[in-house]
Parts: C-alpha cells; structure tokens; sequence
C-alpha cells in the first residue's frame, strides 16, 4: 500500500513540473513571437538594443546597439520590453514645448536689453 503511495505522488510530481515546463515554454514563444521593431531587448549576453528587425525564415533579429547594427538568432533574446510609443511621443512634445520656451524668453529678453539707451549712440 505504501509503494502505490509513493507512486502516485512521484507521478503528480513529475505531471505538475511537466506542466510548468509547457506553461513557460508557451510564454517564452509567446514572447518572441509578439517582438516588433522598436521594441527594447536584451540578449543573454546582456546586450541592451532597440529591435531593428525580425527575419522568421532564418530566425535571427537585428539589434540597434546605439548606432550599431547587430544580428543574433532569436533564441539569444531574454527579454522583450514592448514598444510604448505614447510615452516616446510624450517626453518628445514635453522637450520640444521646454525648448521653445526657453528660445521665446531668450528673445524676449534680447529685445529688452537691444531697447535700453545705448551709451554708444
């Protein structure tokens, strides 16, 4: 009675960690399946890069590493950090409104100074 015992729960083990085994398995293809350019990877390796491209017939993706193109298989990719073009687009209206800001104050005030008496003319 003991050794069906100790069967049964050896299988229940060995079904439950097969099971986990699959569900990440299916994340992980999920994943790479779901990469789209734009989107911010990192290799195995640890390499940090925009995704430039994804060739499914050969498998490899090219990654944009500040100016530098490089090609690696997809299997190499750990993480995959979707593309949030909102929050790009964003920032970008943010930056431009501050500098325009600061270029009408900066010609505000040289036109203040050009309107003072000047002790040259």
């Amino acid at each position: 009675m003991q050794f069906v015992i100790l069967i049964i729960l050896f299988g229940g083990m060995m079904w439950f960690m097969q099971r986990n085994q699959k569900k990440a398995a299916a994340q992980r293809q999920e994943q790479l399946d779901n990469m789209q350019p734009g989107s911010e990877i990192v290799t195995i390796g640890g390499l940090h890069g925009i995704l430039a491209s994804v060739d499914k017939t050969k498998g490899t993706i090219e990654l944009d590493a500040e100016g530098v193109i490089l090609t690696f298989d997809r299997a190499a990719v750990k993480t995959v950090k979707p593309v949030v073009a909102t929050e790009a687009t964003d920032e970008a209206e943010t930056i431009d409104s501050v500098i325009a800001d600061a270029k009408t104050e900066a010609i505000a005030s040289s036109e203040t100074v050009d309107k003072q008496d000047s002790p040259f003319e």
